[in-house]
């Protein structure tokens, strides 16, 4: 099986910000309460975890594919690559105010 890349994590978080797919909360706090810190969301089986700093969308710390494929930060160490940044500015605004909604 291919590793999980940062493309095709980038795919889902397009994805959710073009409501194509569903995504949830999956830890206690809201955004807004979290403030600085690993913000966890299911989606259609998807595992991610993102950093919220400071209110505001950060990076990518990890993912995880429904057949237990993995991607994390530290990967960008070997291709340089976070999926928050290859999503265009405005898919990144939409995806942070969709994160702040849940």
């Amino acid at each position: 099986m291919p590793p999980l890349t940062a493309q095709d994590v980038c795919q889902v978080l397009k994805d959710i910000t073009l409501k194509r797919r569903t995504m949830k909360r999956a830890c206690a706090q809201s955004w807004d309460e979290i403030f600085a810190g690993l913000f966890h969301i299911e989606v259609e089986g998807w595992h991610l975890v993102i950093f919220n700093d400071c209110g505001e969308l950060d990076y990518c710390d990890e993912c995880i594919s429904p057949d237990g494929r993995r991607w994390s930060f530290e990967s960008v160490v070997h291709d340089g690559l976070d999926p928050i940044f290859l999503l265009s500015t405005q898919e990144q605004a939409v995806l942070e105010r969709l994160l702040q909604q849940l």
